[in-house]
C-alpha cells in the first residue's frame, strides 16, 4: 500500500479507535474535544508525512501524537487546572493519570463501553446509528448524509442534539453492572440490527458504502462476542443473520447497480465461507433457553442460503415467519412471509393472505401482488406494479418495476 492510498486507509481503521478513547477520557461533556484531537492527529499526519515521509510505524505514530495533543489539551485547560491544582497543592506532582491509553485492550474496552452508552432509550433510533457510524466507525458526515439519504446539515444537527441529550442526561461511558448487561444489550444489538440493515437494504446506489456500513455492524458484534459478559446467546443470533446475510450480498445486485430478486440471484456469487461462520454462530445461538427474533430471522437467513429451490425449503422458511410474527410483527415480515407462502403453496393462497395486509401505501405490496397476479389476471397485475411504480422512491427500483411491466405488456 503506497502513501497515498496509506493514510486513508489508516483514518478508517485507527481514527475509531482514538477517538473512542478520547471520549472515554473525556466523557460526552466534552465531546467535540475527542474528535477535534482525532481530527488533528490525522491533519497533522497529512502534513508531516507529506514532507518527511512515512514514519517507520505509523500506526504508533498517530497513537503518539494523539496521546500528545490530549496532554498538552489538558494543560492548557480549565479541565486540566481543575484535576490538577490539588496535586500540585500536595506537593506530589503525578501526571500518570492523564496518560491515554490505546492499548489494544483499552481500545476494545472503550468502543464496547461507548456503545452502552449510545444506544440509549432517551435516543431516537436513527440518533442512535447515527452517532455509532460517527464515533464507533469513523465515518465522515458526508458518509452518513449518503447511508441516510440526507444532507450534511441535518446529519450534523441531529448528531449535535443527540450529544447534547447525552450530556444533559449525564451519560456515563461505562459497563453497566452485570445484572442489567443483559437487559441493556438489547438496545445495542437493536442499533447494530439497524445499522447492518442501512447498508443491506440501502436505496443507496453507493456499494462501496453500503458494504462497509455491514462490516462495521459485524465488527462491533463481534467486538461483542469476544467480551465474556456480551458473549450471549441472543449476540450470536444477530451475527449468525449478519453473516448469512453477507453472503449473497454481491449477488443481489447486477454490474449496473441495479436489485437482482432473489429467484434470479446468481448462487455462484455466494460466498461459502460466510454461509458456514454463519452456521458456526447459530449453533452457539442455540444453546440459550430463550429464542428472539435474530434467532427466527438468522434460521430464516439460512433456509435462503440453501441453493436447492423446494417446497420443504420454502415450507421451514414459512414456519418461521409465522413465528417471527408473533413476536415481532413488522410489514416487512409479513410481506416476505407472504412470498414463502406463494413458494411453498402456490399463488392462491398467497394473494389471498397478501389482499388481507392493506399495505397500500408500501411499493413493495403493489410489487408482489403484481408477481402474484401475473398470468392469472394480467390486467390487475399491470395495475399494481404502475401503483407500485408511482409509490418508489429510488431510481433502481422504478427501473426494475418498469422491467416488470414491460414484460407483461
Amino acid at each position: 500500500m503506497n502513501k497515498t492510498e496509506l493514510l486513508p486507509h489508516l483514518f478508517r481503521t485507527e481514527y475509531r479507535k482514538i477517538v473512542s478513547v478520547l471520549y472515554k477520557h473525556f466523557g460526552f461533556e466534552h465531546p467535540e474535544i475527542a474528535e477535534d484531537i482525532a481530527s488533528e492527529t490525522f491533519l497533522s499526519a497529512a502534513e508531516t508525512w507529506g514532507l518527511k515521509g512515512l514514519p517507520e510505524n505509523p500506526v504508533a505514530w498517530l497513537y503518539a501524537v494523539a496521546r500528545n495533543r490530549a496532554k498538552d489539551y489538558l494543560k492548557r485547560n480549565k479541565i486540566f487546572d481543575q484535576k490538577v491544582t490539588p496535586i500540585l497543592q500536595s506537593g506530589q506532582p503525578d501526571y500518570a493519570e492523564f496518560e491515554i491509553d490505546l492499548s489494544d485492550k483499552h481500545i476494545n474496552d472503550s468502543q464496547l463501553q461507548l456503545m452502552f452508552a449510545i444506544c440509549q432509550p432517551v435516543l431516537p433510533a436513527e440518533a442512535q446509528v447515527s452517532l455509532a457510524l460517527r464515533i464507533l466507525c469513523g465515518f465522515g458526515i458526508d458518509e452518513i448524509a449518503d447511508a441516510f439519504l440526507s444532507n450534511k446539515a441535518t446529519i450534523n444537527k441531529r448528531l449535535f442534539r443527540a450529544k447534547e441529550k447525552l450530556r444533559e442526561e449525564k451519560v456515563k461511558i461505562e459497563f453497566p453492572a452485570t445484572p442489567q448487561i443483559s437487559k441493556r444489550l438489547q438496545a445495542v444489538l437493536t442499533t447494530l440490527y439497524l445499522l447492518f440493515n442501512e447498508g443491506y437494504y440501502s436505496t443507496s446506489q453507493d456499494t462501496t458504502l453500503r458494504k462497509d456500513l455491514c462490516l462495521e455492524a459485524m465488527r462491533l458484534t463481534y467486538l461483542l462476542i469476544e467480551n465474556e459478559l456480551t458473549n450471549l446467546p441472543e449476540t450470536c443470533a444477530l451475527m449468525a443473520l449478519m453473516c448469512f446475510h453477507s453472503s449473497r450480498f454481491d449477488a443481489r445486485t447486477d454490474e449496473h447497480g441495479e436489485m437482482v430478486r432473489y429467484d434470479d440471484q446468481d448462487t455462484s456469487l455466494w460466498v461459502d465461507e460466510l454461509i458456514h461462520k454463519g452456521k458456526h454462530y447459530l449453533e452457539l445461538a442455540s444453546k440459550g433457553n430463550q429464542v428472539n427474533k435474530y434467532h427466527l430471522e438468522a434460521a430464516i437467513a439460512y433456509w435462503h442460503t440453501v441453493k436447492e429451490d423446494t417446497i420443504d425449503k420454502w415450507e421451514s422458511i414459512l414456519q418461521l415467519y409465522n413465528r417471527l410474527l408473533q413476536i415481532a410483527y413488522s410489514p416487512a415480515a409479513a410481506l416476505n412471509r407472504t412470498y414463502a407462502l406463494y413458494k411453498a403453496r402456490g399463488k392462491q393462497d398467497a394473494i389471498i393472505e397478501a389482499e388481507k395486509l392493506k399495505l397500500n401505501d408500501n411499493h413493495l405490496y403493489h410489487v408482489l401482488l403484481g408477481h402474484l397476479y401475473k398470468d392469472a389476471d394480467n390486467t390487475l397485475a399491470i395495475a399494481h406494479l404502475q401503483t407500485a411504480l408511482k409509490l418508489a422512491k429510488t431510481a433502481s427500483e422504478k427501473t426494475r418495476i418498469k422491467k416488470d411491466l414491460a414484460q407483461l405488456k
